[in-house]
C-alpha cells in the first residue's frame, strides 16, 4: 500500500499533463470549436447528473432509513454519482471517460464489491437515557460539581 501512496504525486502531475495532450488530440482531430462545444456540453450534464442523481439518491437513503437497511449501496453510489458529476464539470475528456463509467450502475456495483470486499459492516443502536417525568432534571446536572445559579447571580459579557 505504501508503495502505492508513492506514486500520488506522479499520478497528479500526469493527469494534467494527459488531459492537455487530449485536448490537443481532439481538437486536431475535430477542431476548435467542436472541441469547446463538447467540453461546455460535459459541464451542463455534469450540473444536470448532480441535481437529478442527487435527488435520486436522497430519495433511497431515506427510503433505507424508513425500513431499517444499512444504507451502504445507497451511500456509495451517490457518492460516486457526485464524483461523476463533478468529473464532468472540470474540463476534460479523460476525466469525462471516467465520470461516464462511474454513470453506469454495473460499474458502481462492481466498485462496491471491489472495495467492500474485506471489509465487516457492524450495525449498532444507541440509546438515550430520560429523564423521568416526576425528575426533569438530568441526573449529570444533580453531582458535585453543578454549581446551580439563579437569574440574578450571572450576567452576560
Amino acid at each position: 500500500m505504501t508503495r502505492l501512496l508513492r506514486f500520488i504525486p506522479l499520478l497528479l502531475l500526469a493527469l494534467p499533463l494527459i488531459e492537455i495532450a487530449l485536448f490537443i488530440l481532439v481538437g486536431r482531430a475535430i477542431g476548435v470549436l467542436p472541441t469547446l462545444g463538447l467540453v461546455i456540453l460535459a459541464v451542463v450534464v455534469g450540473g444536470f447528473v448532480l441535481r437529478q442523481q442527487g435527488l435520486g439518491v436522497l430519495n433511497r437513503m431515506r427510503t433505507n432509513m424508513q425500513t431499517g437497511t444499512l444504507p451502504g449501496q445507497t451511500l456509495f453510489d451517490g457518492m460516486a454519482l457526485a464524483l461523476a458529476a463533478v468529473f464532468l464539470i472540470i474540463p476534460g475528456f479523460l476525466g469525462d471517460f471516467v465520470a461516464i463509467l462511474l454513470l453506469l450502475p454495473p460499474v458502481r456495483a462492481w466498485l462496491y464489491k471491489t472495495l467492500t470486499r474485506n471489509v465487516t459492516v457492524v450495525e449498532t443502536t444507541t440509546s438515550y437515557r430520560r429523564a423521568s417525568p416526576a425528575d426533569p432534571t438530568p441526573p449529570h446536572l444533580n453531582g458535585p460539581g453543578t454549581i446551580d445559579l439563579d437569574d440574578d447571580d450571572w450576567q452576560r459579557k
